[in-house]
């Protein structure tokens, strides 16, 4: 028997991370009441536990803010939101300040200085001028809770919400389930903020089984606009251990510690792919490009004989392992394949399109912050390690400023129970089949369906098409049909909704956007294409259709178009 609850509260914040825990402790800062929703636990969920580097820009440290945007709009081929990045930058440090007040730990040397990735030697800054501190794992999530909590914020653990509320145009609140038990969670709310992470396909490696792009997928169902979905994650995994993000973590720590940045990568053969240093796209797509050319697998190497080699081969005790791994630990060796992120896209880059600085969107009541949130701080690739979660915390800041100031001048909203109802019967509706499709079952499909290289990595208009008809067939013939026996498989319902409907908008997006770009790589059109494509691609739904559009970058924003295509891009696409 379903039990109804009704809340209501001035700042519905759903999702609890790093981006969630800012935004409610901020809007909580403002004098008006917040509630902070996460389908998981606040402090154990999402990609926050794993967070290790924060970048932090401070002029008397000797950072150069005209450096650090040229690294990030040479890095990302210039599609980054320079407004964003720049006040990404500017914030940052006192975002810094913010959670040293609140105890955050971050690494020391023993003389007391602060641990920076990467180094600060001249060879590293000559190449990498942005700096980021390196961050205590784990222990910092559970920080930000505490810290939630002392503010006055309502934490409301394991509720899933599934969709907003709409009245008038705006958005009022939002509908959810608790994930335990069969019951209904009604939330009204002045202002509702979206900080429920990024979209992936639940890979077997990054601890990602909780983002799978519900903050996206709600808001496009109300009206918002989503940007960024042509952009792929490349984080590699540990081929033998994908699902132990220890073995990445582990293996490269002692690297970090000596300086020596990342492993180089070779192929079967011993080839040198140079990884972190090459002028081609492996640096991104060496894994697949060397499959596709039958020089798999691709390893680490530290070299055999080294002590630091051990780091790259631990594993978990007892655990077998394939001759093929145990013949490269004789070479200092370790097996790697790109993938431990699938369906991800570039880290606050890919979300819901901010209308302003305050992170609102273009459905009133309704901000987005960090991962989901598009604000393209980053461009078509990553920029830096650790610059994630500066654009987490600052968005999230500045999103609870903004609904705090719009929940202050806005009356109390009103729902109407029809809508209610219609919700409710969308939402349980899996629970009324006796038969059909179970969740776990689609989940496989679609990951089979989405995970094969040639699909998201090396792209090509006729794959694309036909794995469009694919994830076109399931989403109406086979979503439709899901049937949950319990609270736990309704999550898991909605979930697989949410993902297939961000794997059709990331085919959609591949499609559209005819030219390679850092971590798009289509075959058919290999090179990138200036001006025309110094654009962004936004998607939202129009009677019932998924509708793309191009928003054109801001000519101040664009490389020099006077210096020769090599010089502007020196990473070179396989066929250019």
């Amino acid at each position: 028997m379903k039990t109804e609850n009704v809340i209501e509260t001035d700042v519905l914040v759903i999702g609890g991370g790093l981006a969630g825990c800012f935004a409610a402790i901020k809007a909580k800062e403002q004098g008006v009441n917040v509630i902070l929703v996460d389908k998981g636990y606040v402090g154990r969920s999402g990609a926050t536990p794993f967070a290790a580097h924060f970048t932090v820009y401070n002029p008397e440290w000797g950072h150069d803010l005209d450096r650090w945007m040229k690294q990030v709009g040479f890095v990302g081929e210039y599609v980054n939101d320079a407004e964003w990045t720049k006040i990404t930058f500017q914030d940052s440090y006192a975002r810094f300040q913010d959670m040293l007040s609140w105890g955050v730990q971050f690494s020391k040397h023993d003389d007391g200085s602060y641990v920076f990735w990467p180094p600060r030697t001249p060879e590293m800054l000559a190449k990498f001028p942005m700096q980021a501190i390196n961050m205590v794992r784990r222990v910092n999530s559970q920080i930000f809770r505490a810290q939630t909590i002392k503010s006055g914020v309502k934490i409301m653990d394991k509720i899933m919400i599934t969709d907003l509320l709409k009245q008038d145009e705006r958005v009022v609140g939002a509908i959810g389930i608790p994930v335990a038990n069969i019951g209904l969670y009604i939330f009204k709310a002045k202002a509702t903020i979206m900080a429920a992470g990024s979209a992936s396909f639940k890979p077997n490696g990054a601890p990602l089984s909780s983002l799978t792009g519900d903050g996206e997928a709600m808001a496009y169902r109300v009206g918002a606009e989503i940007t960024g979905k042509e952009w792929n994650d490349c984080i590699p995994s540990r081929a033998e251990f994908p699902a132990w993000f220890g073995g990445i973590g582990k293996a490269l720590a002692p690297f970090f510690k000596s300086n020596r940045g990342l492993p180089p990568k070779v192929n079967v053969d011993g080839d040198k792919l140079s990884y972190g240093e090459s002028t081609t796209v492996e640096n991104y797509f060496d894994d697949a490009f060397e499959a596709d050319a039958g020089r798999a697998p691709i390893f680490w190497e530290a070299g055999p004989g080294e002590e630091i080699s051990r780091s790259l081969n631990d594993g978990t005790e007892g655990q077998p392992r394939q001759q093929v791994d145990l013949d490269a630990v004789k070479l200092g060796r370790v097996r790697v394949v790109t993938g431990s992120c699938l369906g991800m896209s570039v880290h606050v880059t890919e979300g819901i399109w901010p209308i302003n600085t305050e992170c609102a969107t273009c459905v009133p009541g309704l901000y987005a912050a960090g991962d989901s949130l598009g604000a393209r701080i980053n461009g078509a690739a990553y920029a830096n390690n650790g610059f994630a979660l500066p654009g987490c915390s600052v968005t999230g800041t500045r999103a609870g400023i903004g609904a705090a100031k719009y929940a202050l001048q806005t009356e109390k909203p009103t729902v109407d129970k029809k809508e209610i109802e219609r919700l409710t019967i969308i939402v349980y509706a899996p629970t009324e089949r006796h038969g059909g499709f179970t969740p776990g079952w689609v989940t496989q499909v679609l990951q089979n369906t989405m995970m094969p290289y040639w699909i998201l990595y090396v792209k090509h208009e006729d794959r694309l098409k036909a794995t469009l008809t694919q994830i076109e067939f399931i989403r109406d013939r086979i979503i439709p049909k899901l049937t949950a026996r319990d609270a736990h498989e309704l999550r898991l319902a909605h979930e697989i909704k949410n993902m297939v409907l961000s794997a059709e908008m990331k085919l959609r997006a591949s499609l559209f956007r005819t030219e390679s770009r850092g971590t798009h790589y289509r075959e058919d059109y290999p090179r990138r294409d200036d001006p025309t494509w110094l654009a962004w691609v936004k998607i939202k739904e129009e009677q019932d259709e998924m509708k793309l559009y191009k928003e054109p970058i801001s000519e101040k924003w664009w490389p020099d178009l006077s210096l020769p295509y090599e010089e502007r891009y020196p990473i070179r696409f396989p066929r250019e």
